[in-house]
């Protein structure tokens, strides 16, 4: 039971990553593999399936809020959201593939539902960094044991 409340944690930490919310997921995830209590491809995969579950809040937020940016409250700063957008225009679907990169990856998530990218689009490109990222952490962590 306690190792699912673990599972729990890492699953929240990697899902709230993939906000606008300031979590390092990176770092839960290899204080896990660290531990070496618990199978690495379930870590993957959870700390995956949260993170990507956090980037589709995203692109519903672009997808359905976009009209209130600009607004005090509003998740992302105009110059977030430009920067974003200019990466978009000017590689496409493919710059999600940077959905998993500190400071534009959120931002990228959101302006993916602004400009309405189809979600099974968003979903494969989308994993496929999310994922990457988690193998790379969790190799990167083993090295060190």
């Amino acid at each position: 039971m306690a190792h699912l409340f673990e599972f729990l944690g890492l699953f929240a930490v990697a899902f709230l990553a993939a906000t606008v919310f300031p979590f390092q997921s990176e770092v839960g995830l290899a204080g896990m593999v660290l531990a070496e209590h618990y199978p690495i491809w379930l870590l993957v995969m959870v700390a995956s399936l949260g993170n990507v579950l956090g980037s589709i809040v995203n692109w519903l937020l672009g997808r359905f809020i976009a009209r209130f940016e600009g607004r005090r409250w509003f998740p992302v700063t105009c110059e977030q959201v430009a920067r974003a957008e200019g990466w978009y225009h000017r590689y496409g679907r493919w710059s999600l593939l940077f959905s998993w990169a500190p400071i534009i990856g959120d931002p990228l998530t959101i302006v993916a539902g602004v400009l309405r990218e189809p979600l099974p689009v968003f979903l494969v490109l989308v994993t496929i960094a999310k994922v990457a990222r988690y193998i790379a952490v969790t190799v990167l962590a083993n090295s060190w044991v």
